[in-house]
């Protein structure tokens, strides 16, 4: 390793990792920093985009391309009733293929035991039965029969006894029976049974006011008469959102309006600091106790930018262990939570894996960046004198 050498050689690489393992305190303590943060920045992020994820259950199962509602709405179960005009408006605007109503409520259920059970009713179309779910028991024409209901098989299904075809309970005095169990694509954030029923038997089993109408669905004609129809909606007073918007109009409201936000975002900020302050100090405890012999690389030849490439090749070692212990930690207690519990709300996207990445990288570099800064201040002359 001469001075007047330019390139650079790949065995350092391997004193490094030999100088890194070798004090297997230091190692598993850094690991076990960055694993920690990891862990926490993952899990409070899973946990967030779990609930925004079923903050939109709704909308995800009901499917319409377009919602037309009271521009005062903020999510899905916060529902402001339209006035009946509105329907007939949208149906005759520019663009629309077809628009339906759809109700959106909520019930006592008295089980046969003499027990009662919030529930939330859906009351679809009658003519089209637009965003009904599918099936997984029954068929959906029976929804037409004498009080027919169909039962949501999900997290919630056992709080109504986990009903069979052909059971009946009572919904605010009135007679209902099972006539289908109908599978979702996702489950509810509250904790509540959901039923389906047609749109006029929702409005007679359940208490109304003046406007009955919780949202319009609209299928446009073509995804370009979309533009068209929000702006028709919006000289009549209301809000036409796509499923997308709307989506996004609820994530932004649990996000800055409530504590949820603020709560995870904070959480992810102090499992931050708390792997970098570990993982920091650890390592540079570390380079201090090797720092005799990072002089004698240096003594030998070794360039300043040669000892920095070590240093950030151990750091990005560690963090990469510590990264991949983080993420399998959580996705293990996600796994376990949800076999126990199956309204725990967490779901691991590519979001969050990229975000707990970066995070890595950056508590990585700092810790090299830090004891790099000691390394090159390294006088060989002094580490032989003494």
């Amino acid at each position: 390793m001469s001075p007047g050498r330019t390139g650079f050689n790949p065995g350092l690489f391997i004193i490094a990792l030999k100088l890194l393992v070798n004090d297997r305190t230091k190692f598993f303590s850094v690991v076990i920093g960055i694993t920690f943060a990891v862990f926490l920045i993952v899990q409070m992020t899973s946990m967030f985009a779990g609930i925004l994820q079923r903050s939109s259950a709704m909308v995800a199962n009901v499917g319409a391309s377009i919602w037309v509602m009271d521009p005062g709405v903020q999510t899905v179960s916060s529902t402001i009733p339209l006035p009946g005009y509105v329907q007939d408006a949208v149906r005759s605007m520019d663009g629309v293929r077809y628009a339906v109503p759809l109700y959106m409520g909520g019930g006592q259920v008295k089980l046969a035991n003499g027990t009662y059970q919030s529930a939330t009713i859906i009351g679809l179309d009658d003519t089209s039965l637009y965003g009904r779910p599918a099936l997984e028991q029954g068929k959906i024409e029976d929804i037409y029969g004498e009080n027919g209901f169909v039962v949501v098989d999900d997290a919630e299904f056992a709080k109504l006894g986990s009903p069979r075809l052909g059971s009946k309970f009572e919904i605010n005095d009135h007679r209902a029976v099972i006539v289908g169990i109908a599978k979702v694509t996702s489950n509810g954030l509250f904790g509540v049974p959901t039923l389906y029923t047609t749109y006029n038997r929702a409005l007679q089993f359940l208490p109304q006011t003046r406007f009955t109408t919780s949202y319009v669905l609209v299928e446009p004609k073509t995804r370009a008469d979309i533009p068209r129809i929000e702006a028709a909606v919006a000289k009549l007073g209301y809000l036409a959102l796509t499923k997308d918007q709307f989506d996004d109009r609820i994530s932004k409201f649990y996000t800055f309006q409530t504590g949820i936000g603020v709560n995870i975002m904070l959480m992810s900020v102090i499992s931050f600091i708390v792997g970098l302050s570990i993982s920091g100090q650890t390592f540079y405890t570390f380079v201090l106790e090797n720092i005799d012999k990072f002089g004698a690389l240096k003594a030998i030849g070794a360039q300043g930018r040669e000892l920095v490439y070590m240093i950030l090749f151990q750091a990005l070692f560690t963090g990469l262990i510590g990264y991949g212990l983080g993420v399998g930690l959580c996705s293990l207690m996600i796994f376990v939570a949800r076999h126990a519990n199956a309204n725990y709300a967490a779901v691991t996207t590519f979001g969050i894996l990229a975000l707990a990445f970066v995070m890595m990288l950056v508590i990585a570099g700092a810790s090299s960046v830090i004891a790099a800064r000691k390394v090159l201040s390294i006088d060989p002359f002094d580490i032989f004198r003494g």
